[in-house]
C-alpha cells in the first residue's frame, strides 16, 4: 500500500479502504450522482471511473462497466465471507474500493460495484 498520508480520511472511509469494509447498501453518497466528470480515489486521487461508464445496477452501490484506464485499478481473487469473489483495489494506492461481477452491461459485461466511502468525484 502507498504509504500517502490518510489522515483526511473520515473513520468510515479508512474502514472501507483500509479494513476491506463495505457501507451499507443505498446509502453511499454517489449512488444517484449523475453529474459528467471523473470517480477518483479518496486516499490517493488517482482516476478511477468515468460518469460516462456510470449505471444504475439497483444493487445499492454505485456500479461502473468499465475503468478510466487498464492501470486504474488491481482485481484479486478474495475468499473473505465464505464466498470467491473479485476484489477490486486502486491501482495507486491499493485502496478497498469494492469488487467486479461478471453480469454488467454491455460492452464489457461486467459491473463494478465501487462503495461510494472509497470514492471522490470531480466535476468536469
Amino acid at each position: 500500500m502507498n504509504k500517502k498520508n490518510l489522515d483526511h480520511l473520515s473513520e468510515e472511509q479508512r474502514y472501507v479502504t483500509q479494513e476491506k469494509g463495505t457501507e451499507a447498501p443505498f446509502t453511499g453518497e454517489l449512488l444517484h450522482n449523475k453529474e459528467s466528470g471523473t470517480y477518483q480515489c479518496v486516499c490517493c486521487g488517482a482516476d478511477l471511473f468515468s460518469s460516462d461508464t456510470k449505471f444504475d445496477s439497483g444493487t445499492g452501490w454505485p456500479s461502473f462497466y468499465d475503468v478510466m484506464s487498464s492501470t486504474a485499478v488491481k482485481v484479486e481473487v478474495d475468499h473473505s465471507h465464505g464466498m470467491v469473489r473479485q476484489e477490486v483495489l486502486c491501482g495507486s494506492c491499493n485502496a478497498h474500493l469494492g469488487h467486479v461481477f461478471n453480469d454488467g452491461p454491455d460492452p464489457t459485461g461486467l459491473r463494478y460495484c465501487i462503495n461510494s466511502l472509497s470514492l471522490e468525484f470531480e466535476k468536469d
